[in-house]
């Protein structure tokens, strides 16, 4: 498999389809030091060459405490390959670890939207992209489904609260074995975040679930993809989506469970 021209084809395919970068916009991608950020930074630049478009990539990191090494060994690779590089030290961010080490996941997510919206402003960027894969969509479809009673998972493309910005995830259908493979051959080096180390999460539970049965059934990822692509409202529980007092022919007919595409079989 050529690893460049797989990544390519997939984030040029969820960039089309969800119109994630249009003329002249400024992409800013949000580098947290691990594969997934490291392989969608790469890829943006080097759809910037061909894409038919103009638009311009500039990455920035937002330091929250959490980093198990240095940094600075990222942003040694980022210049050394010209990229326009910010870096960030979040001072809220570092004394909520200090004062609240047993802080959730979501205040810390709260605290480092804050950052990033203010990174970018001074960017001068107006989409800002992050590098959420294939995984991340499954096991927040699954999570969201057993443990919140919603079918809901990533927006693949959205807006902030304010329409400030445009909010993108090109990887979206880029597993994180390719991202993995892509990272180690461009020799980018990978700084892991203590948040990836935790154990006993429901996140964690779910990967190692999907792992396990991935063993059977190797494009399971790429068919929960499929499946959040294709919605039968007619065919779940949400009574505001429901014909029933038959009036509406369209609600009744079934959808060929076969017409979807899975990636690269």
């Amino acid at each position: 498999m050529d690893l460049e021209k797989t990544i390519l084809r997939r984030v040029g395919e969820a960039i089309a389809r969800f119109r994630m970068i249009r003329e002249g916009d400024r992409v800013a991608v949000g580098v947290s030091g691990g594969k997934d950020s490291l392989t969608l930074l790469e890829a943006l630049l080097l759809l910037q060459k061909r894409a038919p478009i103009h638009f311009t990539v500039c990455a920035f990191t937002i330091e929250q405490g959490k980093f198990l090494r240095p940094i600075e060994p990222v942003g040694a690779y980022l210049r050394e390959r010209g990229v326009d590089w910010t870096y960030v030290e979040d001072r809220p961010s570092v004394k909520l670890l200090t004062e609240q080490p047993d802080h959730g996941c979501d205040l810390c997510s709260r605290f480092r939207r804050r950052a990033v919206y203010e990174v970018a402003r001074k960017l001068g960027a107006n989409v800002i992209a992050f590098g959420h894969t294939a995984d991340d969509f499954c096991e927040s479809f699954l999570r969201n489904a057993m443990f919140t009673g919603r079918i809901s998972a990533l927006p693949a493309s959205t807006w902030s609260s304010k329409r400030e910005f445009r909010l993108i995830r090109p990887l979206v259908y880029v597993t994180e074995d390719l991202t993995r493979a892509f990272a180690h051959s461009l020799g980018a080096p990978v700084i892991p975040c203590g948040c990836s180390q935790k154990t006993g999460t429901v996140r964690r539970s779910l990967r190692d679930v999907l792992a396990e049965l991935e063993k059977d059934h190797p494009f399971l990822k790429e068919t929960l993809l499929a499946a959040m692509g294709k919605v039968e409202t007619g065919r779940l529980l949400d009574t505001r989506f429901l014909d029933l007092d038959g009036c509406n022919e369209e609600a009744h007919s079934v959808t060929n469970p076969q017409e979807f595409v899975t990636l690269d079989r």
